[in-house]
C-alpha cells in the first residue's frame, strides 16, 4: 500500500515524513497538483455496482493505482497550473475542472488524510478555533474581531494595563518582490491604533501578563509532543518566530486538562495532526493562542528529539479513518 504525498517540490518538512516511511519500505507516490494536468495524468473510472473509484496517476517516471492509496499526507500543495497559451477564462475554466476532478476523484479515496483539506480549512480559522477550545475548557485569552479603530481603542484601553497584542489571521507571512512580508504578533497601545485597521479584519488579543514562555503542542493521531519554547530576546519574547537564533527548547510534561481539551478540539475538527500554540504563564497555566492543522514541526523535532516525523510516518503507514 502507498502512501501519496501531495505538496510542493521544495518541502523540508515533507522529506522529514518520507524519509521515515522510506525506512518502513513504504513505498511513496510524491506529486505536486501544480504538476497537473502538464506532466501528471488522472484516469480513473467509477465501479457502479460498488461506488469506488478504479484508475491511477502517473507521472514522466511512475504511477500509482488509486485503489493502492492507504494514506494522504496533505502537505503544501500549490495551485494547479494551466497551459499558458489558455485565455483568461479557459485558464480559470480549467483550474475550476482540475480542481473539482482530482480533488473530488481523491476525496472518494477511502483512506486516511493527514489532513483532509476540508478538515484544515475549517479548523484554519482563528474565531471558530477560540470558539471551540473555549467550549472544550481549554484558556483562551480575550479576543477582538474588528476593522473599527475606534473599536479596537476601546477593547485595548480595557485590558490589564492597557496594552494588547495585534496578529493576523492568515497564519505565515507571504512573499512581495522577493521578500518575506507579514504581520508578527506585536504589543500595541490604544494609541498605537491608526486608521488603517479599517481597512480589513483586524485581530486583537489581551497580552497574558506573567507570561515565561512559549509552548509549542505537536499532536499525531493520540500521540502529543509539548516543547517549552524560551527566549532573552524581546521581539521573541513576543513572537518566537522572530528570533529562531535566540531560543531553546525544552521537552515537557502536557497537564491532564490541557491534553484532555486539545483531544477535543482535534476531534471537533477531524484532525490527525495539528500544531498548536500555548502561552505559558508564572503560575503554570497554558493559555490556548493558535492551532495550525499544517503547522511545521521539523524545528522542534531535530532540537528536542520528539519523534514527530516517525509517528507521523507511523500513522500514514499503519492508516486510520477517525481523529482520536
Amino acid at each position: 500500500m502507498t502512501v501519496l504525498v501531495l505538496t510542493c517540490t521544495f518541502d523540508p518538512t515533507a522529506d522529514l515524513v518520507i524519509a521515515r516511511l522510506h525506512e518502513r519500505a513504504v513505498p511513496v507516490f510524491r506529486m505536486d497538483t501544480a504538476d497537473f494536468p502538464e506532466r501528471v495524468t488522472m484516469t480513473a473510472q467509477l465501479d457502479a455496482a460498488t461506488g469506488r473509484w478504479h484508475g491511477e496517476l502517473r507521472d514522466e517516471h511512475r504511477a500509482v493505482n488509486l485503489s493502492d492509496i492507504r494514506s494522504v499526507y496533505y502537505r503544501r500543495p500549490t495551485a494547479f497550473r494551466v497551459h499558458p497559451g489558455m485565455s483568461d477564462t479557459e485558464a480559470r475554466w480549467s483550474m475550476a475542472e482540475a480542481r473539482h476532478g482530482v480533488a473530488g476523484v481523491l476525496a472518494a479515496l477511502e483512506c486516511t488524510w493527514v489532513n483532509n483539506p476540508q478538515a484544515n480549512a475549517a479548523a484554519s480559522l482563528k474565531p471558530l478555533q477560540l470558539r471551540v477550545a473555549a467550549e472544550r475548557g481549554l484558556a483562551v485569552p480575550d479576543t477582538l474581531a474588528t476593522n473599527s479603530p475606534r473599536a479596537a481603542r476601546e477593547f485595548i484601553a480595557s485590558l490589564p494595563g492597557s496594552r494588547g497584542v495585534c496578529k493576523s489571521f492568515a497564519g505565515p507571512p507571504t512573499t512581495e518582490a522577493g521578500q518575506l512580508v507579514g504581520l508578527p504578533t506585536t504589543i500595541v497601545t490604544a494609541q498605537e491604533v491608526t486608521g488603517g485597521v479599517a481597512r480589513t479584519a483586524h485581530q486583537f488579543q489581551q497580552w497574558v501578563d506573567g507570561k515565561v514562555a512559549d509552548v509549542r503542542l505537536t499532536v499525531v493521531g493520540k500521540e502529543q509532543f509539548a516543547c517549552r519554547i524560551d527566549t532573552d530576546s524581546p521581539h521573541g519574547r513576543v513572537d518566537f518566530r522572530t528570533a529562531y537564533a535566540d531560543l531553546t527548547y525544552t521537552p515537557i510534561d502536557v497537564p491532564d486538562d490541557v491534553a484532555h481539551g486539545t483531544a477535543g478540539l482535534m476531534r471537533h475538527f477531524g484532525l490527525l495532526y495539528g500544531a498548536l500554540d500555548f502561552v505559558l504563564d508564572d503560575s503554570g497555566r497554558w493559555t490556548f493562542l493558535e492551532l495550525n492543522p499544517n503547522g511545521q514541526f521539523g524545528f522542534v523535532s531535530e532540537r528536542t528529539g520528539q519523534p514527530i516525523p516517525q509517528t507521523i510516518a507511523r500513522l500514514l503507514a499503519e492508516g486510520t479513518t477517525k481523529a482520536p
